[in-house]
């Protein structure tokens, strides 16, 4: 049997911080989860290299569109990764 990765969720995944920390886990072999702003604003130049096809089964890192202050969003991405 498959034995299940690690999940990791990452707030901030597009700043420093949280792409270092997406590198490392990714490496460590985690499922990743980013959380990132829908916003036109911001940049995934940190993590384009991290990032694969979504269509492709063996990715690990998953991006979603959120905003930390909206409780009933954060609940759905939670629920969303069990």
């Amino acid at each position: 049997s498959m034995v299940e990765p690690k999940v990791a969720l990452i707030t901030g995944i597009t700043g420093q911080d949280g792409s270092y920390l997406a590198e490392l886990l990714l490496k460590k072999g985690y499922a990743v989860h980013g959380v990132i702003r829908r916003s036109s604003s911001f940049n995934t130049r940190r993590i384009e290299d991290l990032y694969q096809d979504p269509h492709v089964d063996t990715r690990k890192l998953y991006l979603h569109y959120g905003d930390l202050t909206d409780s009933t969003n954060c609940f759905e991405i939670v629920s969303s990764l069990r």
